[in-house]
């Protein structure tokens, strides 16, 4: 196969089952505080006292100071999002508003400089217990990357969802975004640990995705904080379940398909570019001070359908108050 070597029925079907439980589990652990508590506290503390020092030591693919630094952020972002949810004030708070956008872009920035930096290893082999081929996608991914962190916008109309849940809502991170964020970091995943891609790039990215789409629009950035951290803290924990068990599934490792994904990973990204280059540059937008997206429909399916929007953000969508879903 192109991006992968053969693809078994049983590893197909485990790839379905990784997808069913990332959606699963961030379904159950935005239900409430306790429950986010739970699966954000309690679990990784005992994980943290007694598997992952000894699963994720020197010489395991989950070894490197990037997965620890991956898992925590990731776990970082989950709490800092429950205290955003279910604390008033922070919600109200505009400079408590800035944690989502700057977690996402310190994600999107390791991502970046680990690409760079497997770039630069002229890495033809096993490195820190992963198969890495260095090459000009590298370069090439984390240059997308950079341009999608930089596109991350409408951080100031973040509200919290007025029902029995209270997701986190950001109206302005639309669908070319999200698409464009997918690309690029399947693209990481496939460059820079690629025998992980299967499950890691694609069923995660996935798992995140549909949510977004089908079942609570407007709530991407929590879907992807939780579905990330379940992931890291699993494969932290069973690293050999993408590495040497009868379910992973390698990378064809192979320049072309490298070229490939990371050359649509920055097409997207400088596709997402002039998009915003364009809405700013006609509608006359700042996007450091105010949203950009506000004018479309993506941007009012999510203020119409999800209470708790402000009556400027309604208003900027040409959504009358009255229609706004309780």
């Amino acid at each position: 196969m192109f991006l992968f070597e053969s693809i078994t029925v049983a590893q197909g079907l485990m790839w379905f089952v990784v997808l069913a439980a990332l959606i699963g589990l961030n379904e159950l652990s935005r239900r409430g505080p306790w429950a986010g508590l739970f699966f954000f506290v309690a679990v990784p503390v005992v994980l943290t006292i007694f598997a992952w020092p000894h699963s994720a030591g020197a010489g395991s693919s989950t070894g490197t100071w990037f997965h620890w630094v991956k898992v925590y952020s990731a776990l970082t972002g989950c709490l800092g999002f429950l205290a955003i949810r279910y604390i008033p004030r922070l919600a109200k708070n505009r400079w408590a508003l800035i944690f989502p956008p700057a977690i996402l872009a310190l994600n999107i920035l390791e991502a970046c400089i680990r690409d760079f930096q497997v770039g630069g290893m002229r890495a033809d082999g096993m490195v820190d217990g992963v198969y890495m081929v260095s090459g000009p996608w590298n370069y090439m991914n984390g240059v997308a990357g950079l341009i999608n962190l930089l596109a991350i916008t409408g951080w100031m109309g973040i509200y919290i969802a007025k029902d029995r849940i209270a997701d986190m809502i950001w109206p302005d991170m639309i669908w070319p975004w999200i698409i464009a964020y997918d690309l690029w970091n399947f693209a990481y995943v496939y460059n820079c640990v690629g025998d992980h891609s299967f499950y890691a790039g694609a069923a995660l990215l996935i798992s995140c995705t549909i949510p977004a789409f089908f079942l609570r629009k407007g709530a991407w950035l929590q879907h992807r904080a939780h579905t990330l951290a379940f992931w890291m803290m699993f494969t932290m924990a069973v690293p050999s379940f993408v590495t040497d068990s009868a379910f992973s599934v390698a990378s064809s490792h192979d320049p072309a398909a490298l070229y490939t994904v990371s050359g649509l990973a920055l097409a997207s990204n400088l596709a997402l570019a002039a998009l915003q280059l364009t809405m700013m540059a006609k509608r006359r937008r700042n996007p450091l001070k105010v949203e950009i997206y506000d004018d479309t429909d993506a941007y009012r399916q999510v203020v119409e359908r999800i209470p708790g929007a402000r009556p400027e953000q309604l208003a900027a969508a040409g959504v009358a108050r009255e229609t706004v879903a309780v």
